[in-house]
């Protein structure tokens, strides 16, 4: 059946039932029941969480029974951005909330890996592992404050070692095993960690990849490091002879399983973990967010605006170098069971993730959008293949999904679903613009702006825009927001990230719509902007454009100025395999945009490429290949070690030699 791509078009609607029993009722009613609130719809609710925040993240404290050693003196003592200081006087651990909802016999964990087979872990067994870990952390003199590095897969074994770091109130720090040496380097050098877990190689499409040789490296580097655990993954019998102060992860286990799980109360803003942003342009900034901010916000973000309950199984495609890794483990807040997967999402075939939710009975599809449209693609019709009967919501994440992406879903996937596409950051860890269960779906938006996050478009003078493209900034703070950056005691670094256009106030640099029903559209980073002749796109928009063009797998499109009314746009393209960038391909190429988005944003060129270059996290790299373009040194134009194919770049190097633009 062909559908009209029309953004804003309304594709689902939740039933009375399903909004009655959610979890975002079930809050409005406790409100009334025990603040006196009437709320009538979520817009209403949302205007008053983040007019009244001190009321509303008090009414998330109490709603979800947060279990406090001291408790606090007030909500907020200090509103400023940066700088905000929320619950003072309140102790807490984030690891003993994971706990709390735990069932001994009820599954916790199910997982599975390109070299594992689905296997699953119960509440009792998690719980051990836990406990044996921690109490190995503590023997060896892990205490509140430590670091604790992590260079391993998306496994039970990297959940297992991060709760019990939380349960000593150490710090935790991850980096996925894909990343390159100086990758990691560039992270862990700069926090000093105490102890580092890691496993010695993983399988990604079918080839294994040994890592016990950079993991030697990694230890030379970092010369604080007094223990590393080895995971074994790629082998049963790592050779770990080699490596100093290193012992086996199943060593560990054996030797304190008879330990208890305890929980160290640490003060609310006691650092939780160290997030990393991609690196691109320089050494990856050393995000620090809170045990309690985390908490608040990931119940809120699980609980409410996911709707997760204990009889949901969770589903976020993931490695532990992204930030949803950490939303998934979040998932066992809401005493739901979260399902781990481990390896290339499209190997064999893109049929591999959708046979997963079949066999898990999987009721919340986490992914990308690149996966959805991957799949739109491929020709992946999952509705006639797999049994997806479970299946009662998909989530969409990490760049804006087109409309052609949320028509796929309801039509090869499943038509009675509810589809959330989600836009945050790392420098949140949480999703600020989302879903809502109370909400319809309309194609290409965003549902609506998530409880407590006063996000809005700015124009360039800071007045607000509704119905307009805009900068997407925060006008109010949230407890998640990072407490501070790694090594930035003046907090420079801090303040210029995101306070340096708008003082006081969080600018994100993504470009946003908020529309007049209240639902959003993200047009991409704003640094990476289209200007041509005075009108203003994001470089997603054309992208989406181009989803019309079957021959186009790929796309990154820059604009380089030449004089301040004159600028060259190329237009770089990655073909399916056997296509050829005939004539006619660039006809329809320029049509759809010219059609789609503006005849001002025709390319001035368009040209093929083997491969996009990306970050390890799979986000293309426009603004670095503009200042590439530019005629930026590479040194100072990117960093290579945040990238995930540093190879690619050869190209555009050689292309800005030819170029003659200024």
């Amino acid at each position: 059946m062909t559908v009209e791509k029309i953004e804003g078009k309304l594709l689902w609607e939740p039933t009375h039932k399903m909004q009655d029993e959610s979890n975002m009722k079930r809050f409005m009613s406790w409100l009334e029941e025990h603040r006196g609130l009437v709320f009538h719809t979520y817009d209403e609710l949302w205007k008053w969480s983040v007019n009244d925040i001190e009321g509303f993240w008090s009414a998330v404290w109490h709603f979800f029974e947060i279990q406090a050693k001291t408790p606090y003196n007030e909500v907020l003592s200090d509103r400023q951005m940066p700088g905000a200081k929320w619950f003072t006087g309140a102790t807490l651990n984030y690891a003993e909330h994971i706990f709390r909802k735990a069932v001994p016999e009820k599954v916790a964990v199910i997982y599975e890996t390109e070299i594992r087979p689905q296997g699953q872990l119960t509440w009792a067994e998690l719980k051990k592992n836990v406990a044996a870990i921690a109490e190995y952390l503590k023997s060896i003199g892990v205490q509140p404050g430590d670091r604790v590095a992590a260079y391993a897969s998306n496994i039970h074994e990297t959940l297992t070692a991060f709760l019990a770091c939380a349960s000593i109130g150490a710090i935790w720090s991850s980096c996925a095993p894909e990343f390159g040496i100086m990758s990691v380097i560039d992270r862990f050098k700069q926090i000093e960690p105490k102890v580092l877990f890691a496993v010695d190689g993983y399988r990604y499409g079918g080839r294994d990849f040994d890592r016990i040789e950079v993991v030697k490296k990694i230890q030379a580097e970092l010369p604080t490091l007094q223990e590393t655990i080895m995971i074994p993954y790629l082998n049963k019998q790592p050779k770990i002879e080699e490596l100093t102060y290193s012992k086996l992860w199943t060593e560990v286990v054996m030797k304190h399983d008879t330990a208890d799980l305890t929980f160290e109360p640490v003060p609310f803003d006691h650092p939780l973990w160290i997030l990393y942003s991609s690196g691109t342009t320089g050494k990856p900034k050393a995000i620090v967010q809170s045990h309690g901010g985390i908490l608040l916000e990931h119940l809120k973000a699980i609980g409410l605006q996911k709707g997760l309950r204990e009889d949901d199984r969770f589903f976020w495609y993931t490695t532990t170098g992204w930030m949803m890794w950490n939303i998934v483990v979040s998932g066992l807040l809401a005493g739901s069971t979260i399902l781990l997967y481990d390896g290339n999402p499209g190997y064999p075939n893109y049929d591999t993730l959708w046979k997963f939710a079949e066999t898990t009975k999987m009721t919340v599809f986490g992914t990308s959008a690149s996966f959805i449209t991957a799949c739109m693609k491929a020709g992946v019709e999952p509705k006639d293949r797999f049994n997806l009967t479970h299946l009662k919501a998909i989530g969409s994440t990490g760049s804006p999904l087109p409309v052609s992406g949320f028509e796929w879903v309801y039509n090869k996937v499943k038509d009675d679903l509810w589809l959330f596409s989600t836009s945050g950051g790392t420098d949140l860890c949480t999703a600020f613009v989302g879903g809502s269960q109370l909400l319809p779906v309309h194609a290409g938006e965003l549902q609506a702006r998530s409880l407590g996050a006063a996000v809005k478009a700015f124009n360039d003078r800071g007045e607000e825009l509704i119905d307009e493209i805009g900068e997407l900034v925060i006008t109010e703070p949230m407890p998640s927001m990072p407490i501070y950056f790694w090594n930035d005691e003046s907090g420079e670094r801090y303040m210029d990230s995101y306070f340096d256009v708008y003082p006081g106030i969080w600018r994100h640099g993504d470009f946003i719509k908020i529309t007049s029903r209240g639902s959003a559209v993200i047009y991409g980073r704003s640094d990476a902007t289209i200007n041509r002749g005075g009108i203003r796109m994001g470089t997603s928009e054309i992208y989406s454009a181009l989803e019309e063009v079957p021959e186009v797998l790929d796309s990154l499109v820059v604009d380089i100025p030449i004089t301040s009314e004159q600028s060259y746009m190329p237009l770089f393209v990655v073909l399916k395999e056997g296509a050829q960038l005939t004539e006619d391909v660039k006809k329809r190429i320029i049509q759809v945009i010219r059609q789609n988005c503006s005849p001002r944003h025709v390319p001035n060129e368009i040209l093929t490429v083997d491969e996009l270059p990306k970050t390890l996290n799979g986000k293309k790299l426009e603004v670095p290949i503009k200042k590439i373009l530019m005629g930026i040194p590479l040194d100072k134009a990117v960093n290579l070690g945040s990238l995930a194919n540093p190879d690619t770049l050869h190209y555009f190097i050689e292309f800005r030699k030819q170029l003659n633009i200024n």
